[in-house]
């Protein structure tokens, strides 16, 4: 009994460090938070019961089986999302089941955790990414797509996958992997915003003086406006009496 409430009282810790020390600061998504933690609690609970029945692992693992197969159709998650439900799901199965041999369960947790908080890390492959783009033009050609697409997206393509060529509307529709260009790298064709072009000026600015010339002559010199205003017309007005 004791080791059991001490695996509890450890899953409670692992969960938390999971919704609160890792995915939320990491990912800011309020609606799993609640979601992690009731799956956790929930399946801790079940295990915990079946663990006090003879078939208690066979009805764990079908246990864990259907629930791995649930699918919130309200809204997509992603799959660094189904990690973290999988992670969610391992901690409470491994603190109602595991109770013989407490400290293999406290190490199990810690393993789990060790390699969701290595895995899921910012740093790691922190410049990769995937993105589906739709181009205005239909193209065909791989290395002229692969071309195309380092010229907008501003990387370096790694793995494209043409999931519709349109011929009717000159559509394509791709989905990329590429790698982002460094923190102050300038795209390619990119030009730095407010340069101004050579040799252009602006209205009423004057020209440097140069070589040969007396002073700055203007560019442009407009008239002054001057508007005059219409005489004030005086209205006599006779009061017949």
């Amino acid at each position: 009994m004791d080791q059991s409430l001490l695996l509890i009282a450890v899953d409670l810790v692992a969960i938390a460090v999971l919704v609160f020390g890792l995915y939320f600061p990491r990912h800011r998504r309020r609606d799993l938070v609640v979601a992690y933690l009731t799956v956790n609690v929930g399946v801790l609970a079940v295990a915990l019961v079946l663990g006090q029945t003879a078939v208690g692992a066979g009805l764990g693992l079908g246990l864990f089986g259907v629930l791995s197969i649930i699918r919130l159709r309200s809204r997509e998650i992603e799959q660094h999302e189904v990690a973290y439900y999988f992670a969610a799901l391992a901690l409470g199965l491994i603190g109602g089941l595991v109770g013989t041999a407490s400290w293999l369960g406290i190490g199990l947790m810690a393993l789990v955790l060790v390699v969701l908080a290595i895995g899921d890390h910012p740093a790691l492959f922190r410049r990769s990414r995937q993105q589906s783009v739709v181009l205005d033009q239909a193209i065909a050609d791989e290395h002229e797509l692969t071309a195309r697409l380092e010229q907008v997206l501003g990387g370096r393509v790694l793995r494209v996958r043409v999931e519709q060529l349109d011929l009717v509307d000159d559509t394509t529709k791709v989905d990329v992997r590429f790698e982002a260009p460094r923190a102050g790298a300038a795209r390619p064709g990119a030009t730095r915003s407010g340069a101004t072009r050579l040799g252009a000026t602006r209205p009423g600015a004057t020209r440097p003086a140069t070589a040969g010339s007396d002073a700055a002559t203007p560019v442009e010199a407009r008239p002054a406006a001057t508007a005059e205003r219409p005489a004030a017309e005086t209205v006599s007005l006779e009061v017949a009496r």
